[in-house]
């Protein structure tokens, strides 16, 4: 008898044991994803905080602000790219935040269907502007800090669904317009909301019940030499 129990104690210690010290599972933090309703239809974007958090940050305090809402998609040029995020229907640049470093030296690459900051020569002179990868733009990538040309152009996310939208948008005649000499998508494509996914608009707080006392920017290049350098434009 004595021994039938000393057996059942010796197995349930260790259980007992197992369950004090148990942790948690931590929680799973998901990506960041940003729905854009074009003209064209629906694009949505999942973000890397972890690879590229200033340009992840950057991108998601203009979507927040509204920034985009009403902007256009205003370059196209097939089997390269598809760029926006400056510009109004009118094609004027809107004022933007100061520039963000430059985090393309992430380990990510610009193959099709990825999300990628557009800038200027310099490699720290990104601001709102953004643009899709429409194949592997292996060229863009970061090849070191030597000059502009070789630093790249930073991945800071993909899309997860809606590049048919992508495709189609770099399907249409583009013409010169405004302050471009080429490349702009006929129609205009406008970005006519950008949202963060789960973000909710704050509720309207419940009216409560009366009381007996209450009261009832940047000139483009030609096509050529807009080739060399993504984001110019």
């Amino acid at each position: 008898m004595l021994k039938s129990l000393l057996a059942t104690l010796i197995l349930i210690l260790p259980l007992s044991l197992m369950a004090q010290t148990a942790q948690p599972a931590p929680a799973t933090t998901a990506s960041p994803q940003v729905l854009l309703h074009t003209s064209q239809g629906d694009i949505t974007l999942e973000l890397y905080p972890d690879k590229a958090p200033k340009s992840v940050a950057n991108f998601l305090q203009y979507v927040r602000d509204g920034f985009y809402d009403g902007t256009l998609l205003h370059r196209a040029i097939p089997g390269y790219l598809v760029q926006g995020g400056l510009y109004t229907r009118d094609l004027q640049p809107k004022r933007t935040r100061p520039a963000v470093a430059s985090e393309a030296d992430n380990g990510l690459s610009n193959l099709r269907g990825t999300l990628a900051v557009a800038r200027g020569a310099d490699p720290n002179s990104g601001t709102a502007q953004f643009f899709f990868n429409l194949v592997d733009n292996r060229r863009l990538d970061y090849a070191g800090n030597q000059s502009g040309l070789t630093w790249g152009y930073t991945v800071f996310g993909k899309i997860t669904r809606g590049m048919e939208v992508v495709d189609k948008i770099a399907a249409l005649p583009t013409r010169a317009l405004g302050p471009f000499a080429g490349d702009v998508p006929n129609p205009l494509v406008l970005i006519e909301s950008a949202k963060v996914v789960g973000d909710e608009e704050s509720p309207a707080p419940a009216a409560s019940a009366p009381t007996p006392a209450a009261s009832t920017a940047t000139t483009p290049a030609a096509r050529k030499a807009a080739k060399k350098s993504a984001g110019k434009g």
